[in-house]
């Protein structure tokens, strides 16, 4: 038992004491134990723990009073996260698509987490899951059993071209749709402006995947080190990369929130309503392309370099 998983409760204001053991606990990994000392018995701790985390745990008194009530909680199963789900399978991403989860930036969210974030009942939501299950993935889908390098070249020549072919367009529509409509509808000059710094954020981003990060992951492969140009480790570049997918999730949220959801107004024209479905189609394939780095290439890779 590792010195710091033993929590003396007794010792914690009151405010501290739930949110300290609940801390403890997510930080566990599986097969690890936490004791709990304490001068009454915690059994309203037991309650709530298995409300948030059913099944995932042991839970055995190793002192019962009358002063002093010790209890090991051992973690038996760690809860999954949303980009864990999604990584096994991608099915599951229409799920949390119609519930507003995001997948693929906040992905190291668990469901429990991820359902009160966007008050949702968590029965509802694993129903749901349970349901994608019904449907047939193609093999295609099962982008968690590619080997990375194939991941990587499939990321730069799906989705990084994509960005290459699309982001002009959807720039100079912005931009046409802002100047005809701008004077009745403001938020556009605002869109205009986001896809701008958008899509030039994104263009930089790709080109230093493909220069830096991609290389560095197949060199990684090769050779056992990465060996990277620009004397980044590559755990500095993934983080990097990692607040550049954050920046560009914020922007496409952002300019959800000012359409109302991509709600066309009366008077929306041909370009006005071209323009919300590219950046619909922009805003799902960006998705996935992050999820692919973020929950599969990024952690396998991490998890290759420390082997």
């Amino acid at each position: 038992m590792k010195k710091d998983n033993f929590i003396n409760v007794t010792q914690l204001p009151p405010p501290l004491k739930h949110p300290t053991i609940f801390k403890a606990f997510q930080s566990l990994a599986e097969g690890e134990a936490m004791v709990i000392h304490n001068d009454h018995d915690p059994k309203p701790l037991y309650y709530q723990l298995s409300a948030e985390y059913p099944d995932t745990f042991t839970w055995e008194y190793l002192q019962e009073g009358p002063q002093v009530w010790e209890v090991k909680i051992t973690c038996t199963q760690k809860e999954e996260t949303v980009g864990e789900i999604v990584a096994k399978d991608y099915r599951k991403a229409e799920v949390f698509k119609q519930f507003g989860i995001d997948f693929c930036c906040n992905g190291g969210k668990t469901l429990s987490e991820a359902s009160k974030e966007v008050n949702i009942n968590l029965d509802t939501l694993l129903s749901e899951l349970e349901k994608a299950d019904i449907s047939t993935a193609a093999p295609s889908q099962d982008y968690a059993k590619w080997p990375l390098d194939f991941l990587a070249d499939f990321i730069a020549n799906t989705h990084h071209q994509y960005v290459r072919e699309t982001a002009p367009i959807i720039e100079g529509l912005a931009d046409k749709v802002s100047n005809v409509h701008g004077a009745s509808h403001p938020e556009l000059r605002d869109v205009a402006k986001r896809v701008k710094s958008l899509t030039a954020d994104l263009m930089q981003h790709v080109k230093d995947e493909e220069s830096f990060v991609f290389p560095a992951i197949k060199k990684l492969i090769s050779s056992g080190k990465p060996n990277i140009e620009n004397g980044e480790s590559l755990d500095e570049l993934i983080k990097r990369m990692h607040v550049e997918h954050d920046h560009a999730g914020e922007d496409l949220r952002y300019i959800r929130k000012i359409t109302d959801d991509y709600a066309l107004p009366q008077d929306a024209c041909n370009s006005y309503m071209y323009l919300f479905e590219k950046l619909k189609e922009f805003e799902d394939d960006l998705f996935r392309h992050i999820h692919l780095e973020n929950n599969i290439l990024f952690p396998k890779s991490v998890a290759l370099e420390t082997v």
